[in-house]
Order: structure tokens, then sequence, then C-alpha cells
């Protein structure tokens, strides 16, 4: 059932299991984490099922780590077809709250499995595994919920559903006060439906998820969060001081990323090629990528190719594969020969960071999901809002608002998910990269990439969080 990567000696200083969600999202940040706990000489354990395994077993292939497989149970909806098991693979985001409560059939495999490990000091496994929590009760080891966002919207979003602030007479895009933070603004849109209806009008499965990870929440040891006390002290503190479980500010966990090397003089990707040219000759360039769970009408894809197109900017263009569908609807190959030496798209999984990273890049239009948004901060690279579901509408208000560290899109009614014409999206692309705004952004970026870095380093306050809470757990 499990197997260790690889033999590299660690001390026995405590063994942590790690479980990842079923999405590349929620674990990449975790394969980070089990690096950060290795080199603190812990042992680790992941668990994941047969479909997710070759992804983790090659990210961790120098490592020690050992990877065990649990059968993904059949789901609970038949519009999931078989061998699914990650939420990439869903023919539609709709089915995730089937997908999500599927996995709960996974515990009794889970515990069997546990019983045959070494003892376990601690354990950390993605929110949305609810059911996790009961299998560390029921074998005596404290739980951390892993959470994918910052502690800004988990703070707003108590806020507000202690408040009900979003059960007034207010209009879906008027902007309401967050009381306790009232130099604050939201609207409804900024919100999904899971937290502006009450329980009983959400779809059934909607509310059962929504319950489990409530009533899970309360039980857990505490929270990591893929966050740094410098990018949101107001809200870390808040959450400290007022709430509960603790949330252990551990990241930016990208960084743990920043120095692996790469084999430049091997299958170096196109797409890095094409920026090291653009980096030659002295040019900026700009990335748009929207993560791999957007769903774009064919509609706004042409709009967002003619914004480009006039923009005159460089570009690199990342299109999901589930989405190229779409791009039957307008005339891509036309638009990509229009650009050509301008701009290139991309229709292939890519390196985000190493992206990011690179010296030609200068600003990336984003959807604000919350890895996206670290990995833009830590490289110095100014983000132009663009956000589509979950909590990214809060992402992108503290990205904008709160730090500073990017400029939003221009929708046609002004509301926070409405539609981005061609005009819209090439008047802010201009200003992110051109402009006095753009150059503001870019400035204050820089300064959060600096905190970034000297917050994982030893001694900085994500180090000496990750340590505290190895202390607290393993002595």
């Amino acid at each position: 059932m499990g197997s260790t990567i690889n033999s590299q000696h660690v001390d026995d200083k405590g063994h942590v299991v790690l479980f990842p969600f079923m999405s590349k999202g929620h674990t990449i940040p975790l394969l980070h984490l089990s690096r950060l706990f290795l080199a603190r000489r812990l042992r680790v354990t992941i668990f994941t099922t047969p479909a997710n395994r070759p992804f983790i077993n090659q990210s961790l292939a120098d490592t020690s780590a050992s990877v065990i497989s649990l059968p993904f149970p059949q789901s609970i909806s038949p519009e999931i077809p078989a061998g699914v098991e990650s939420t990439d693979k869903l023919p539609s985001i709709d089915l995730f709250y089937p997908f999500a409560l599927t996995t709960g059939h996974m515990q009794p495999d889970f515990e069997r499995a546990l019983q045959t490990l070494p003892r376990v000091s601690f354990m950390v496994s993605d929110a949305f595994l609810w059911w996790t929590i009961d299998s560390a009760d029921k074998l005596g080891f404290p739980r951390f919920a892993f959470y994918g966002f910052g502690n800004y919207p988990m703070s707003v979003c108590k806020v507000v559903a202690e408040n009900r602030l979003l059960h007034g007479p207010e209009s879906d895009d008027e902007l309401i006060t967050v009381t306790r933070f009232p130099w604050i603004q939201i609207t409804r849109k900024d919100f999904h439906e899971y937290f502006t209806k009450d329980d009983h009008d959400l779809p059934s499965q909607t509310s059962e998820f929504k319950m489990k990870i409530r009533v899970a929440s309360i039980r857990n040891f505490g929270m990591i969060v893929n966050s740094f006390y410098e990018l949101e002290p107001v809200f870390t503190d808040y959450w400290n001081s007022e709430c509960e479980p603790k949330v252990w500010c551990v990241g930016p966990l990208c960084q743990v990323a920043q120095d692996e090397p790469h084999d430049d003089h091997h299958d170096k990707p196109i797409w890095i090629e094409w920026l090291d040219e653009k980096l030659e000759k002295g040019s900026w360039v700009l990335y748009v990528a929207f993560g791999t769970q957007a769903e774009l009408s064919a509609e706004q894809l042409q709009e967002i190719a003619k914004g480009l197109e006039n923009s005159n900017i460089n570009f690199l263009w990342v299109i999901r594969s589930k989405g190229t569908e779409e791009t039957a609807a307008w005339d891509i190959n036309g638009f990509e020969e229009r650009v050509k030496g301008r701009g290139i798209v991309v229709k292939e999984w890519v390196d985000q960071r190493r992206i990011l990273m690179h010296e030609s890049v200068k600003g990336f239009v984003s959807h604000c999901g919350w890895n996206s948004v670290l990995e833009s901060i830590c490289a110095g690279v100014p983000i132009l809002a663009w956000p589509m579901m979950a909590e990214q509408p809060l992402n992108a208000r503290m990205v904008v608002e709160e730090i500073k560290v990017g400029l939003r899109v221009e929708t046609c009614d002004g509301s926070v998910k409405g539609f981005v014409k061609s005009e819209g999206l090439e008047k802010m692309v201009k200003e992110l990269m051109e402009g006095e705004k753009g150059e503001e952004v870019r400035k204050k970026v820089k300064e959060f990439a600096d905190l970034a870095n000297k917050a994982v380093k030893e001694g900085g306050s994500s180090w000496l969080t990750l340590q505290s809470l190895i202390d607290e757990t393993t002595n």
C-alpha cells in the first residue's frame, strides 16, 4: 500500500502525517510543507489516492517521505465519471460538493493504514477532509486543518457571518461596511452562496458539507495557514485573540521551492525560451492565467484576446486544457498569428512560479487564487486582479485595497464578477505595465517580497511559528 520514496536518513524527532485534498492547488503547498518538516528531522507520511500518487512521488522523489495510496471510493453522484480522483478532472466545478463528500468514505481505509504506522505525533490534513478529525481523535493525536487561503478572508467571513451583514436590504452590488474592520467594504457578490444563504436555503449537499466543515473546525487542535504574519498582522492578531482554534502562519510555502535548481540545458520549455528572448531584448512581459478551475465563456475569451492584442503589450497567456473547447468559437489561430512575436498562448501545464520568477515578467493578470497571490508577491510581480469564484473576490480586495500590491480589472457594470470588455482590459493592462499606478503597486509588492523572504528564513516569523508548532506537538 505504501512505499518510501528514498531511504534518506531522518532522525526520529517526531512523525507527521499529511493528507492533502485531491486538487493541485491544495496539494502543492502541503508538499512544500512536508519538506519543511523533513528539514526539521521529522518523519513524514503522506496519504493520497492512486491517480494522484504519481504527481506526489515525482514532487518528493529526492526526499525520504513515505507515500500511502488509499482507494478512491465510488462517487455518491452518478454525474462524476469513474476514475475521477481530483477536482481538475471534474466535468464541472458544480460537482465539487458531491466529490468532496465522497472522500468521507475513505475513513475506514485511512484508519486501518494509520494503525500500521510508527506512532504519529500530529496530522496536517486539508480542511475539506473534515472526517480526518474523527480519525485523529480515535487514534489519539492532534489534527491541524490546512487552509488554502489567508487570514484576511477568514476573518472577514467570520465577522460577516456573526453579524449577518449579508442578510440586510442591500442590493448584491451595494457596499456594506465590515463592522469589526470598518475600513473594509464588501458586497454580496464578494461571497459564494455558501455564505450569502442560510443552510436551509442551500442545495442539500452544499449544506451538508458546510455543516461538516464547521463542526470539525471547532474540534481541531489548530489551523495551519499558508501566509506570513507581516502580510496580514491585523487579521492574524484578531483571529488569535478573539477566535478559535489558533492559526499558525508558516508561509509563504512557495518560498520552499524558490531555490530549487532547473536543468535549463535539458528540455527547456518553449515558454521559458520565449521569455528568455524577451529578456535579451529588454522587453517586459505580462503573464495571464486564471488557474485550473475557472470556466470562461468563448465570448469572454475573445474579449481577453482582443484586449491583449490591442494593448501592444508583450504577453504570455495560459489557457487551461479543459477550456480549449471554448476557443473553437473564435479564431485562436488567427489571433496567435496576428500577435506572433509579441504574445504567446500556452495550452499545457506550466510551472507558474518559474514564470513569475523570470526577470522579464512584470505583471500578472490573475484570478486571485491564494497560491497565485502568494507566488506573485514572492516574485515581486504586481497583480491585475480578476476574481472569479470561491474566496477570490476577497483576496482581490486584499490585494488592491489592503496591501496595495495590485490593480483591478474594469467590469462592464462595475460589479465584482461582471463581464470584462476588451477596452476595459486593455486600459488596465497598460496602467499596470506602463502607468503611474502600476509603478506604485510594483514598488509595494517588492517590499512584501522582501518581507516574505525574511519570514521563512531562520529566525523569521514563519520559521519561528513552525518551530513552535513542532515543539508543542512532539515533546
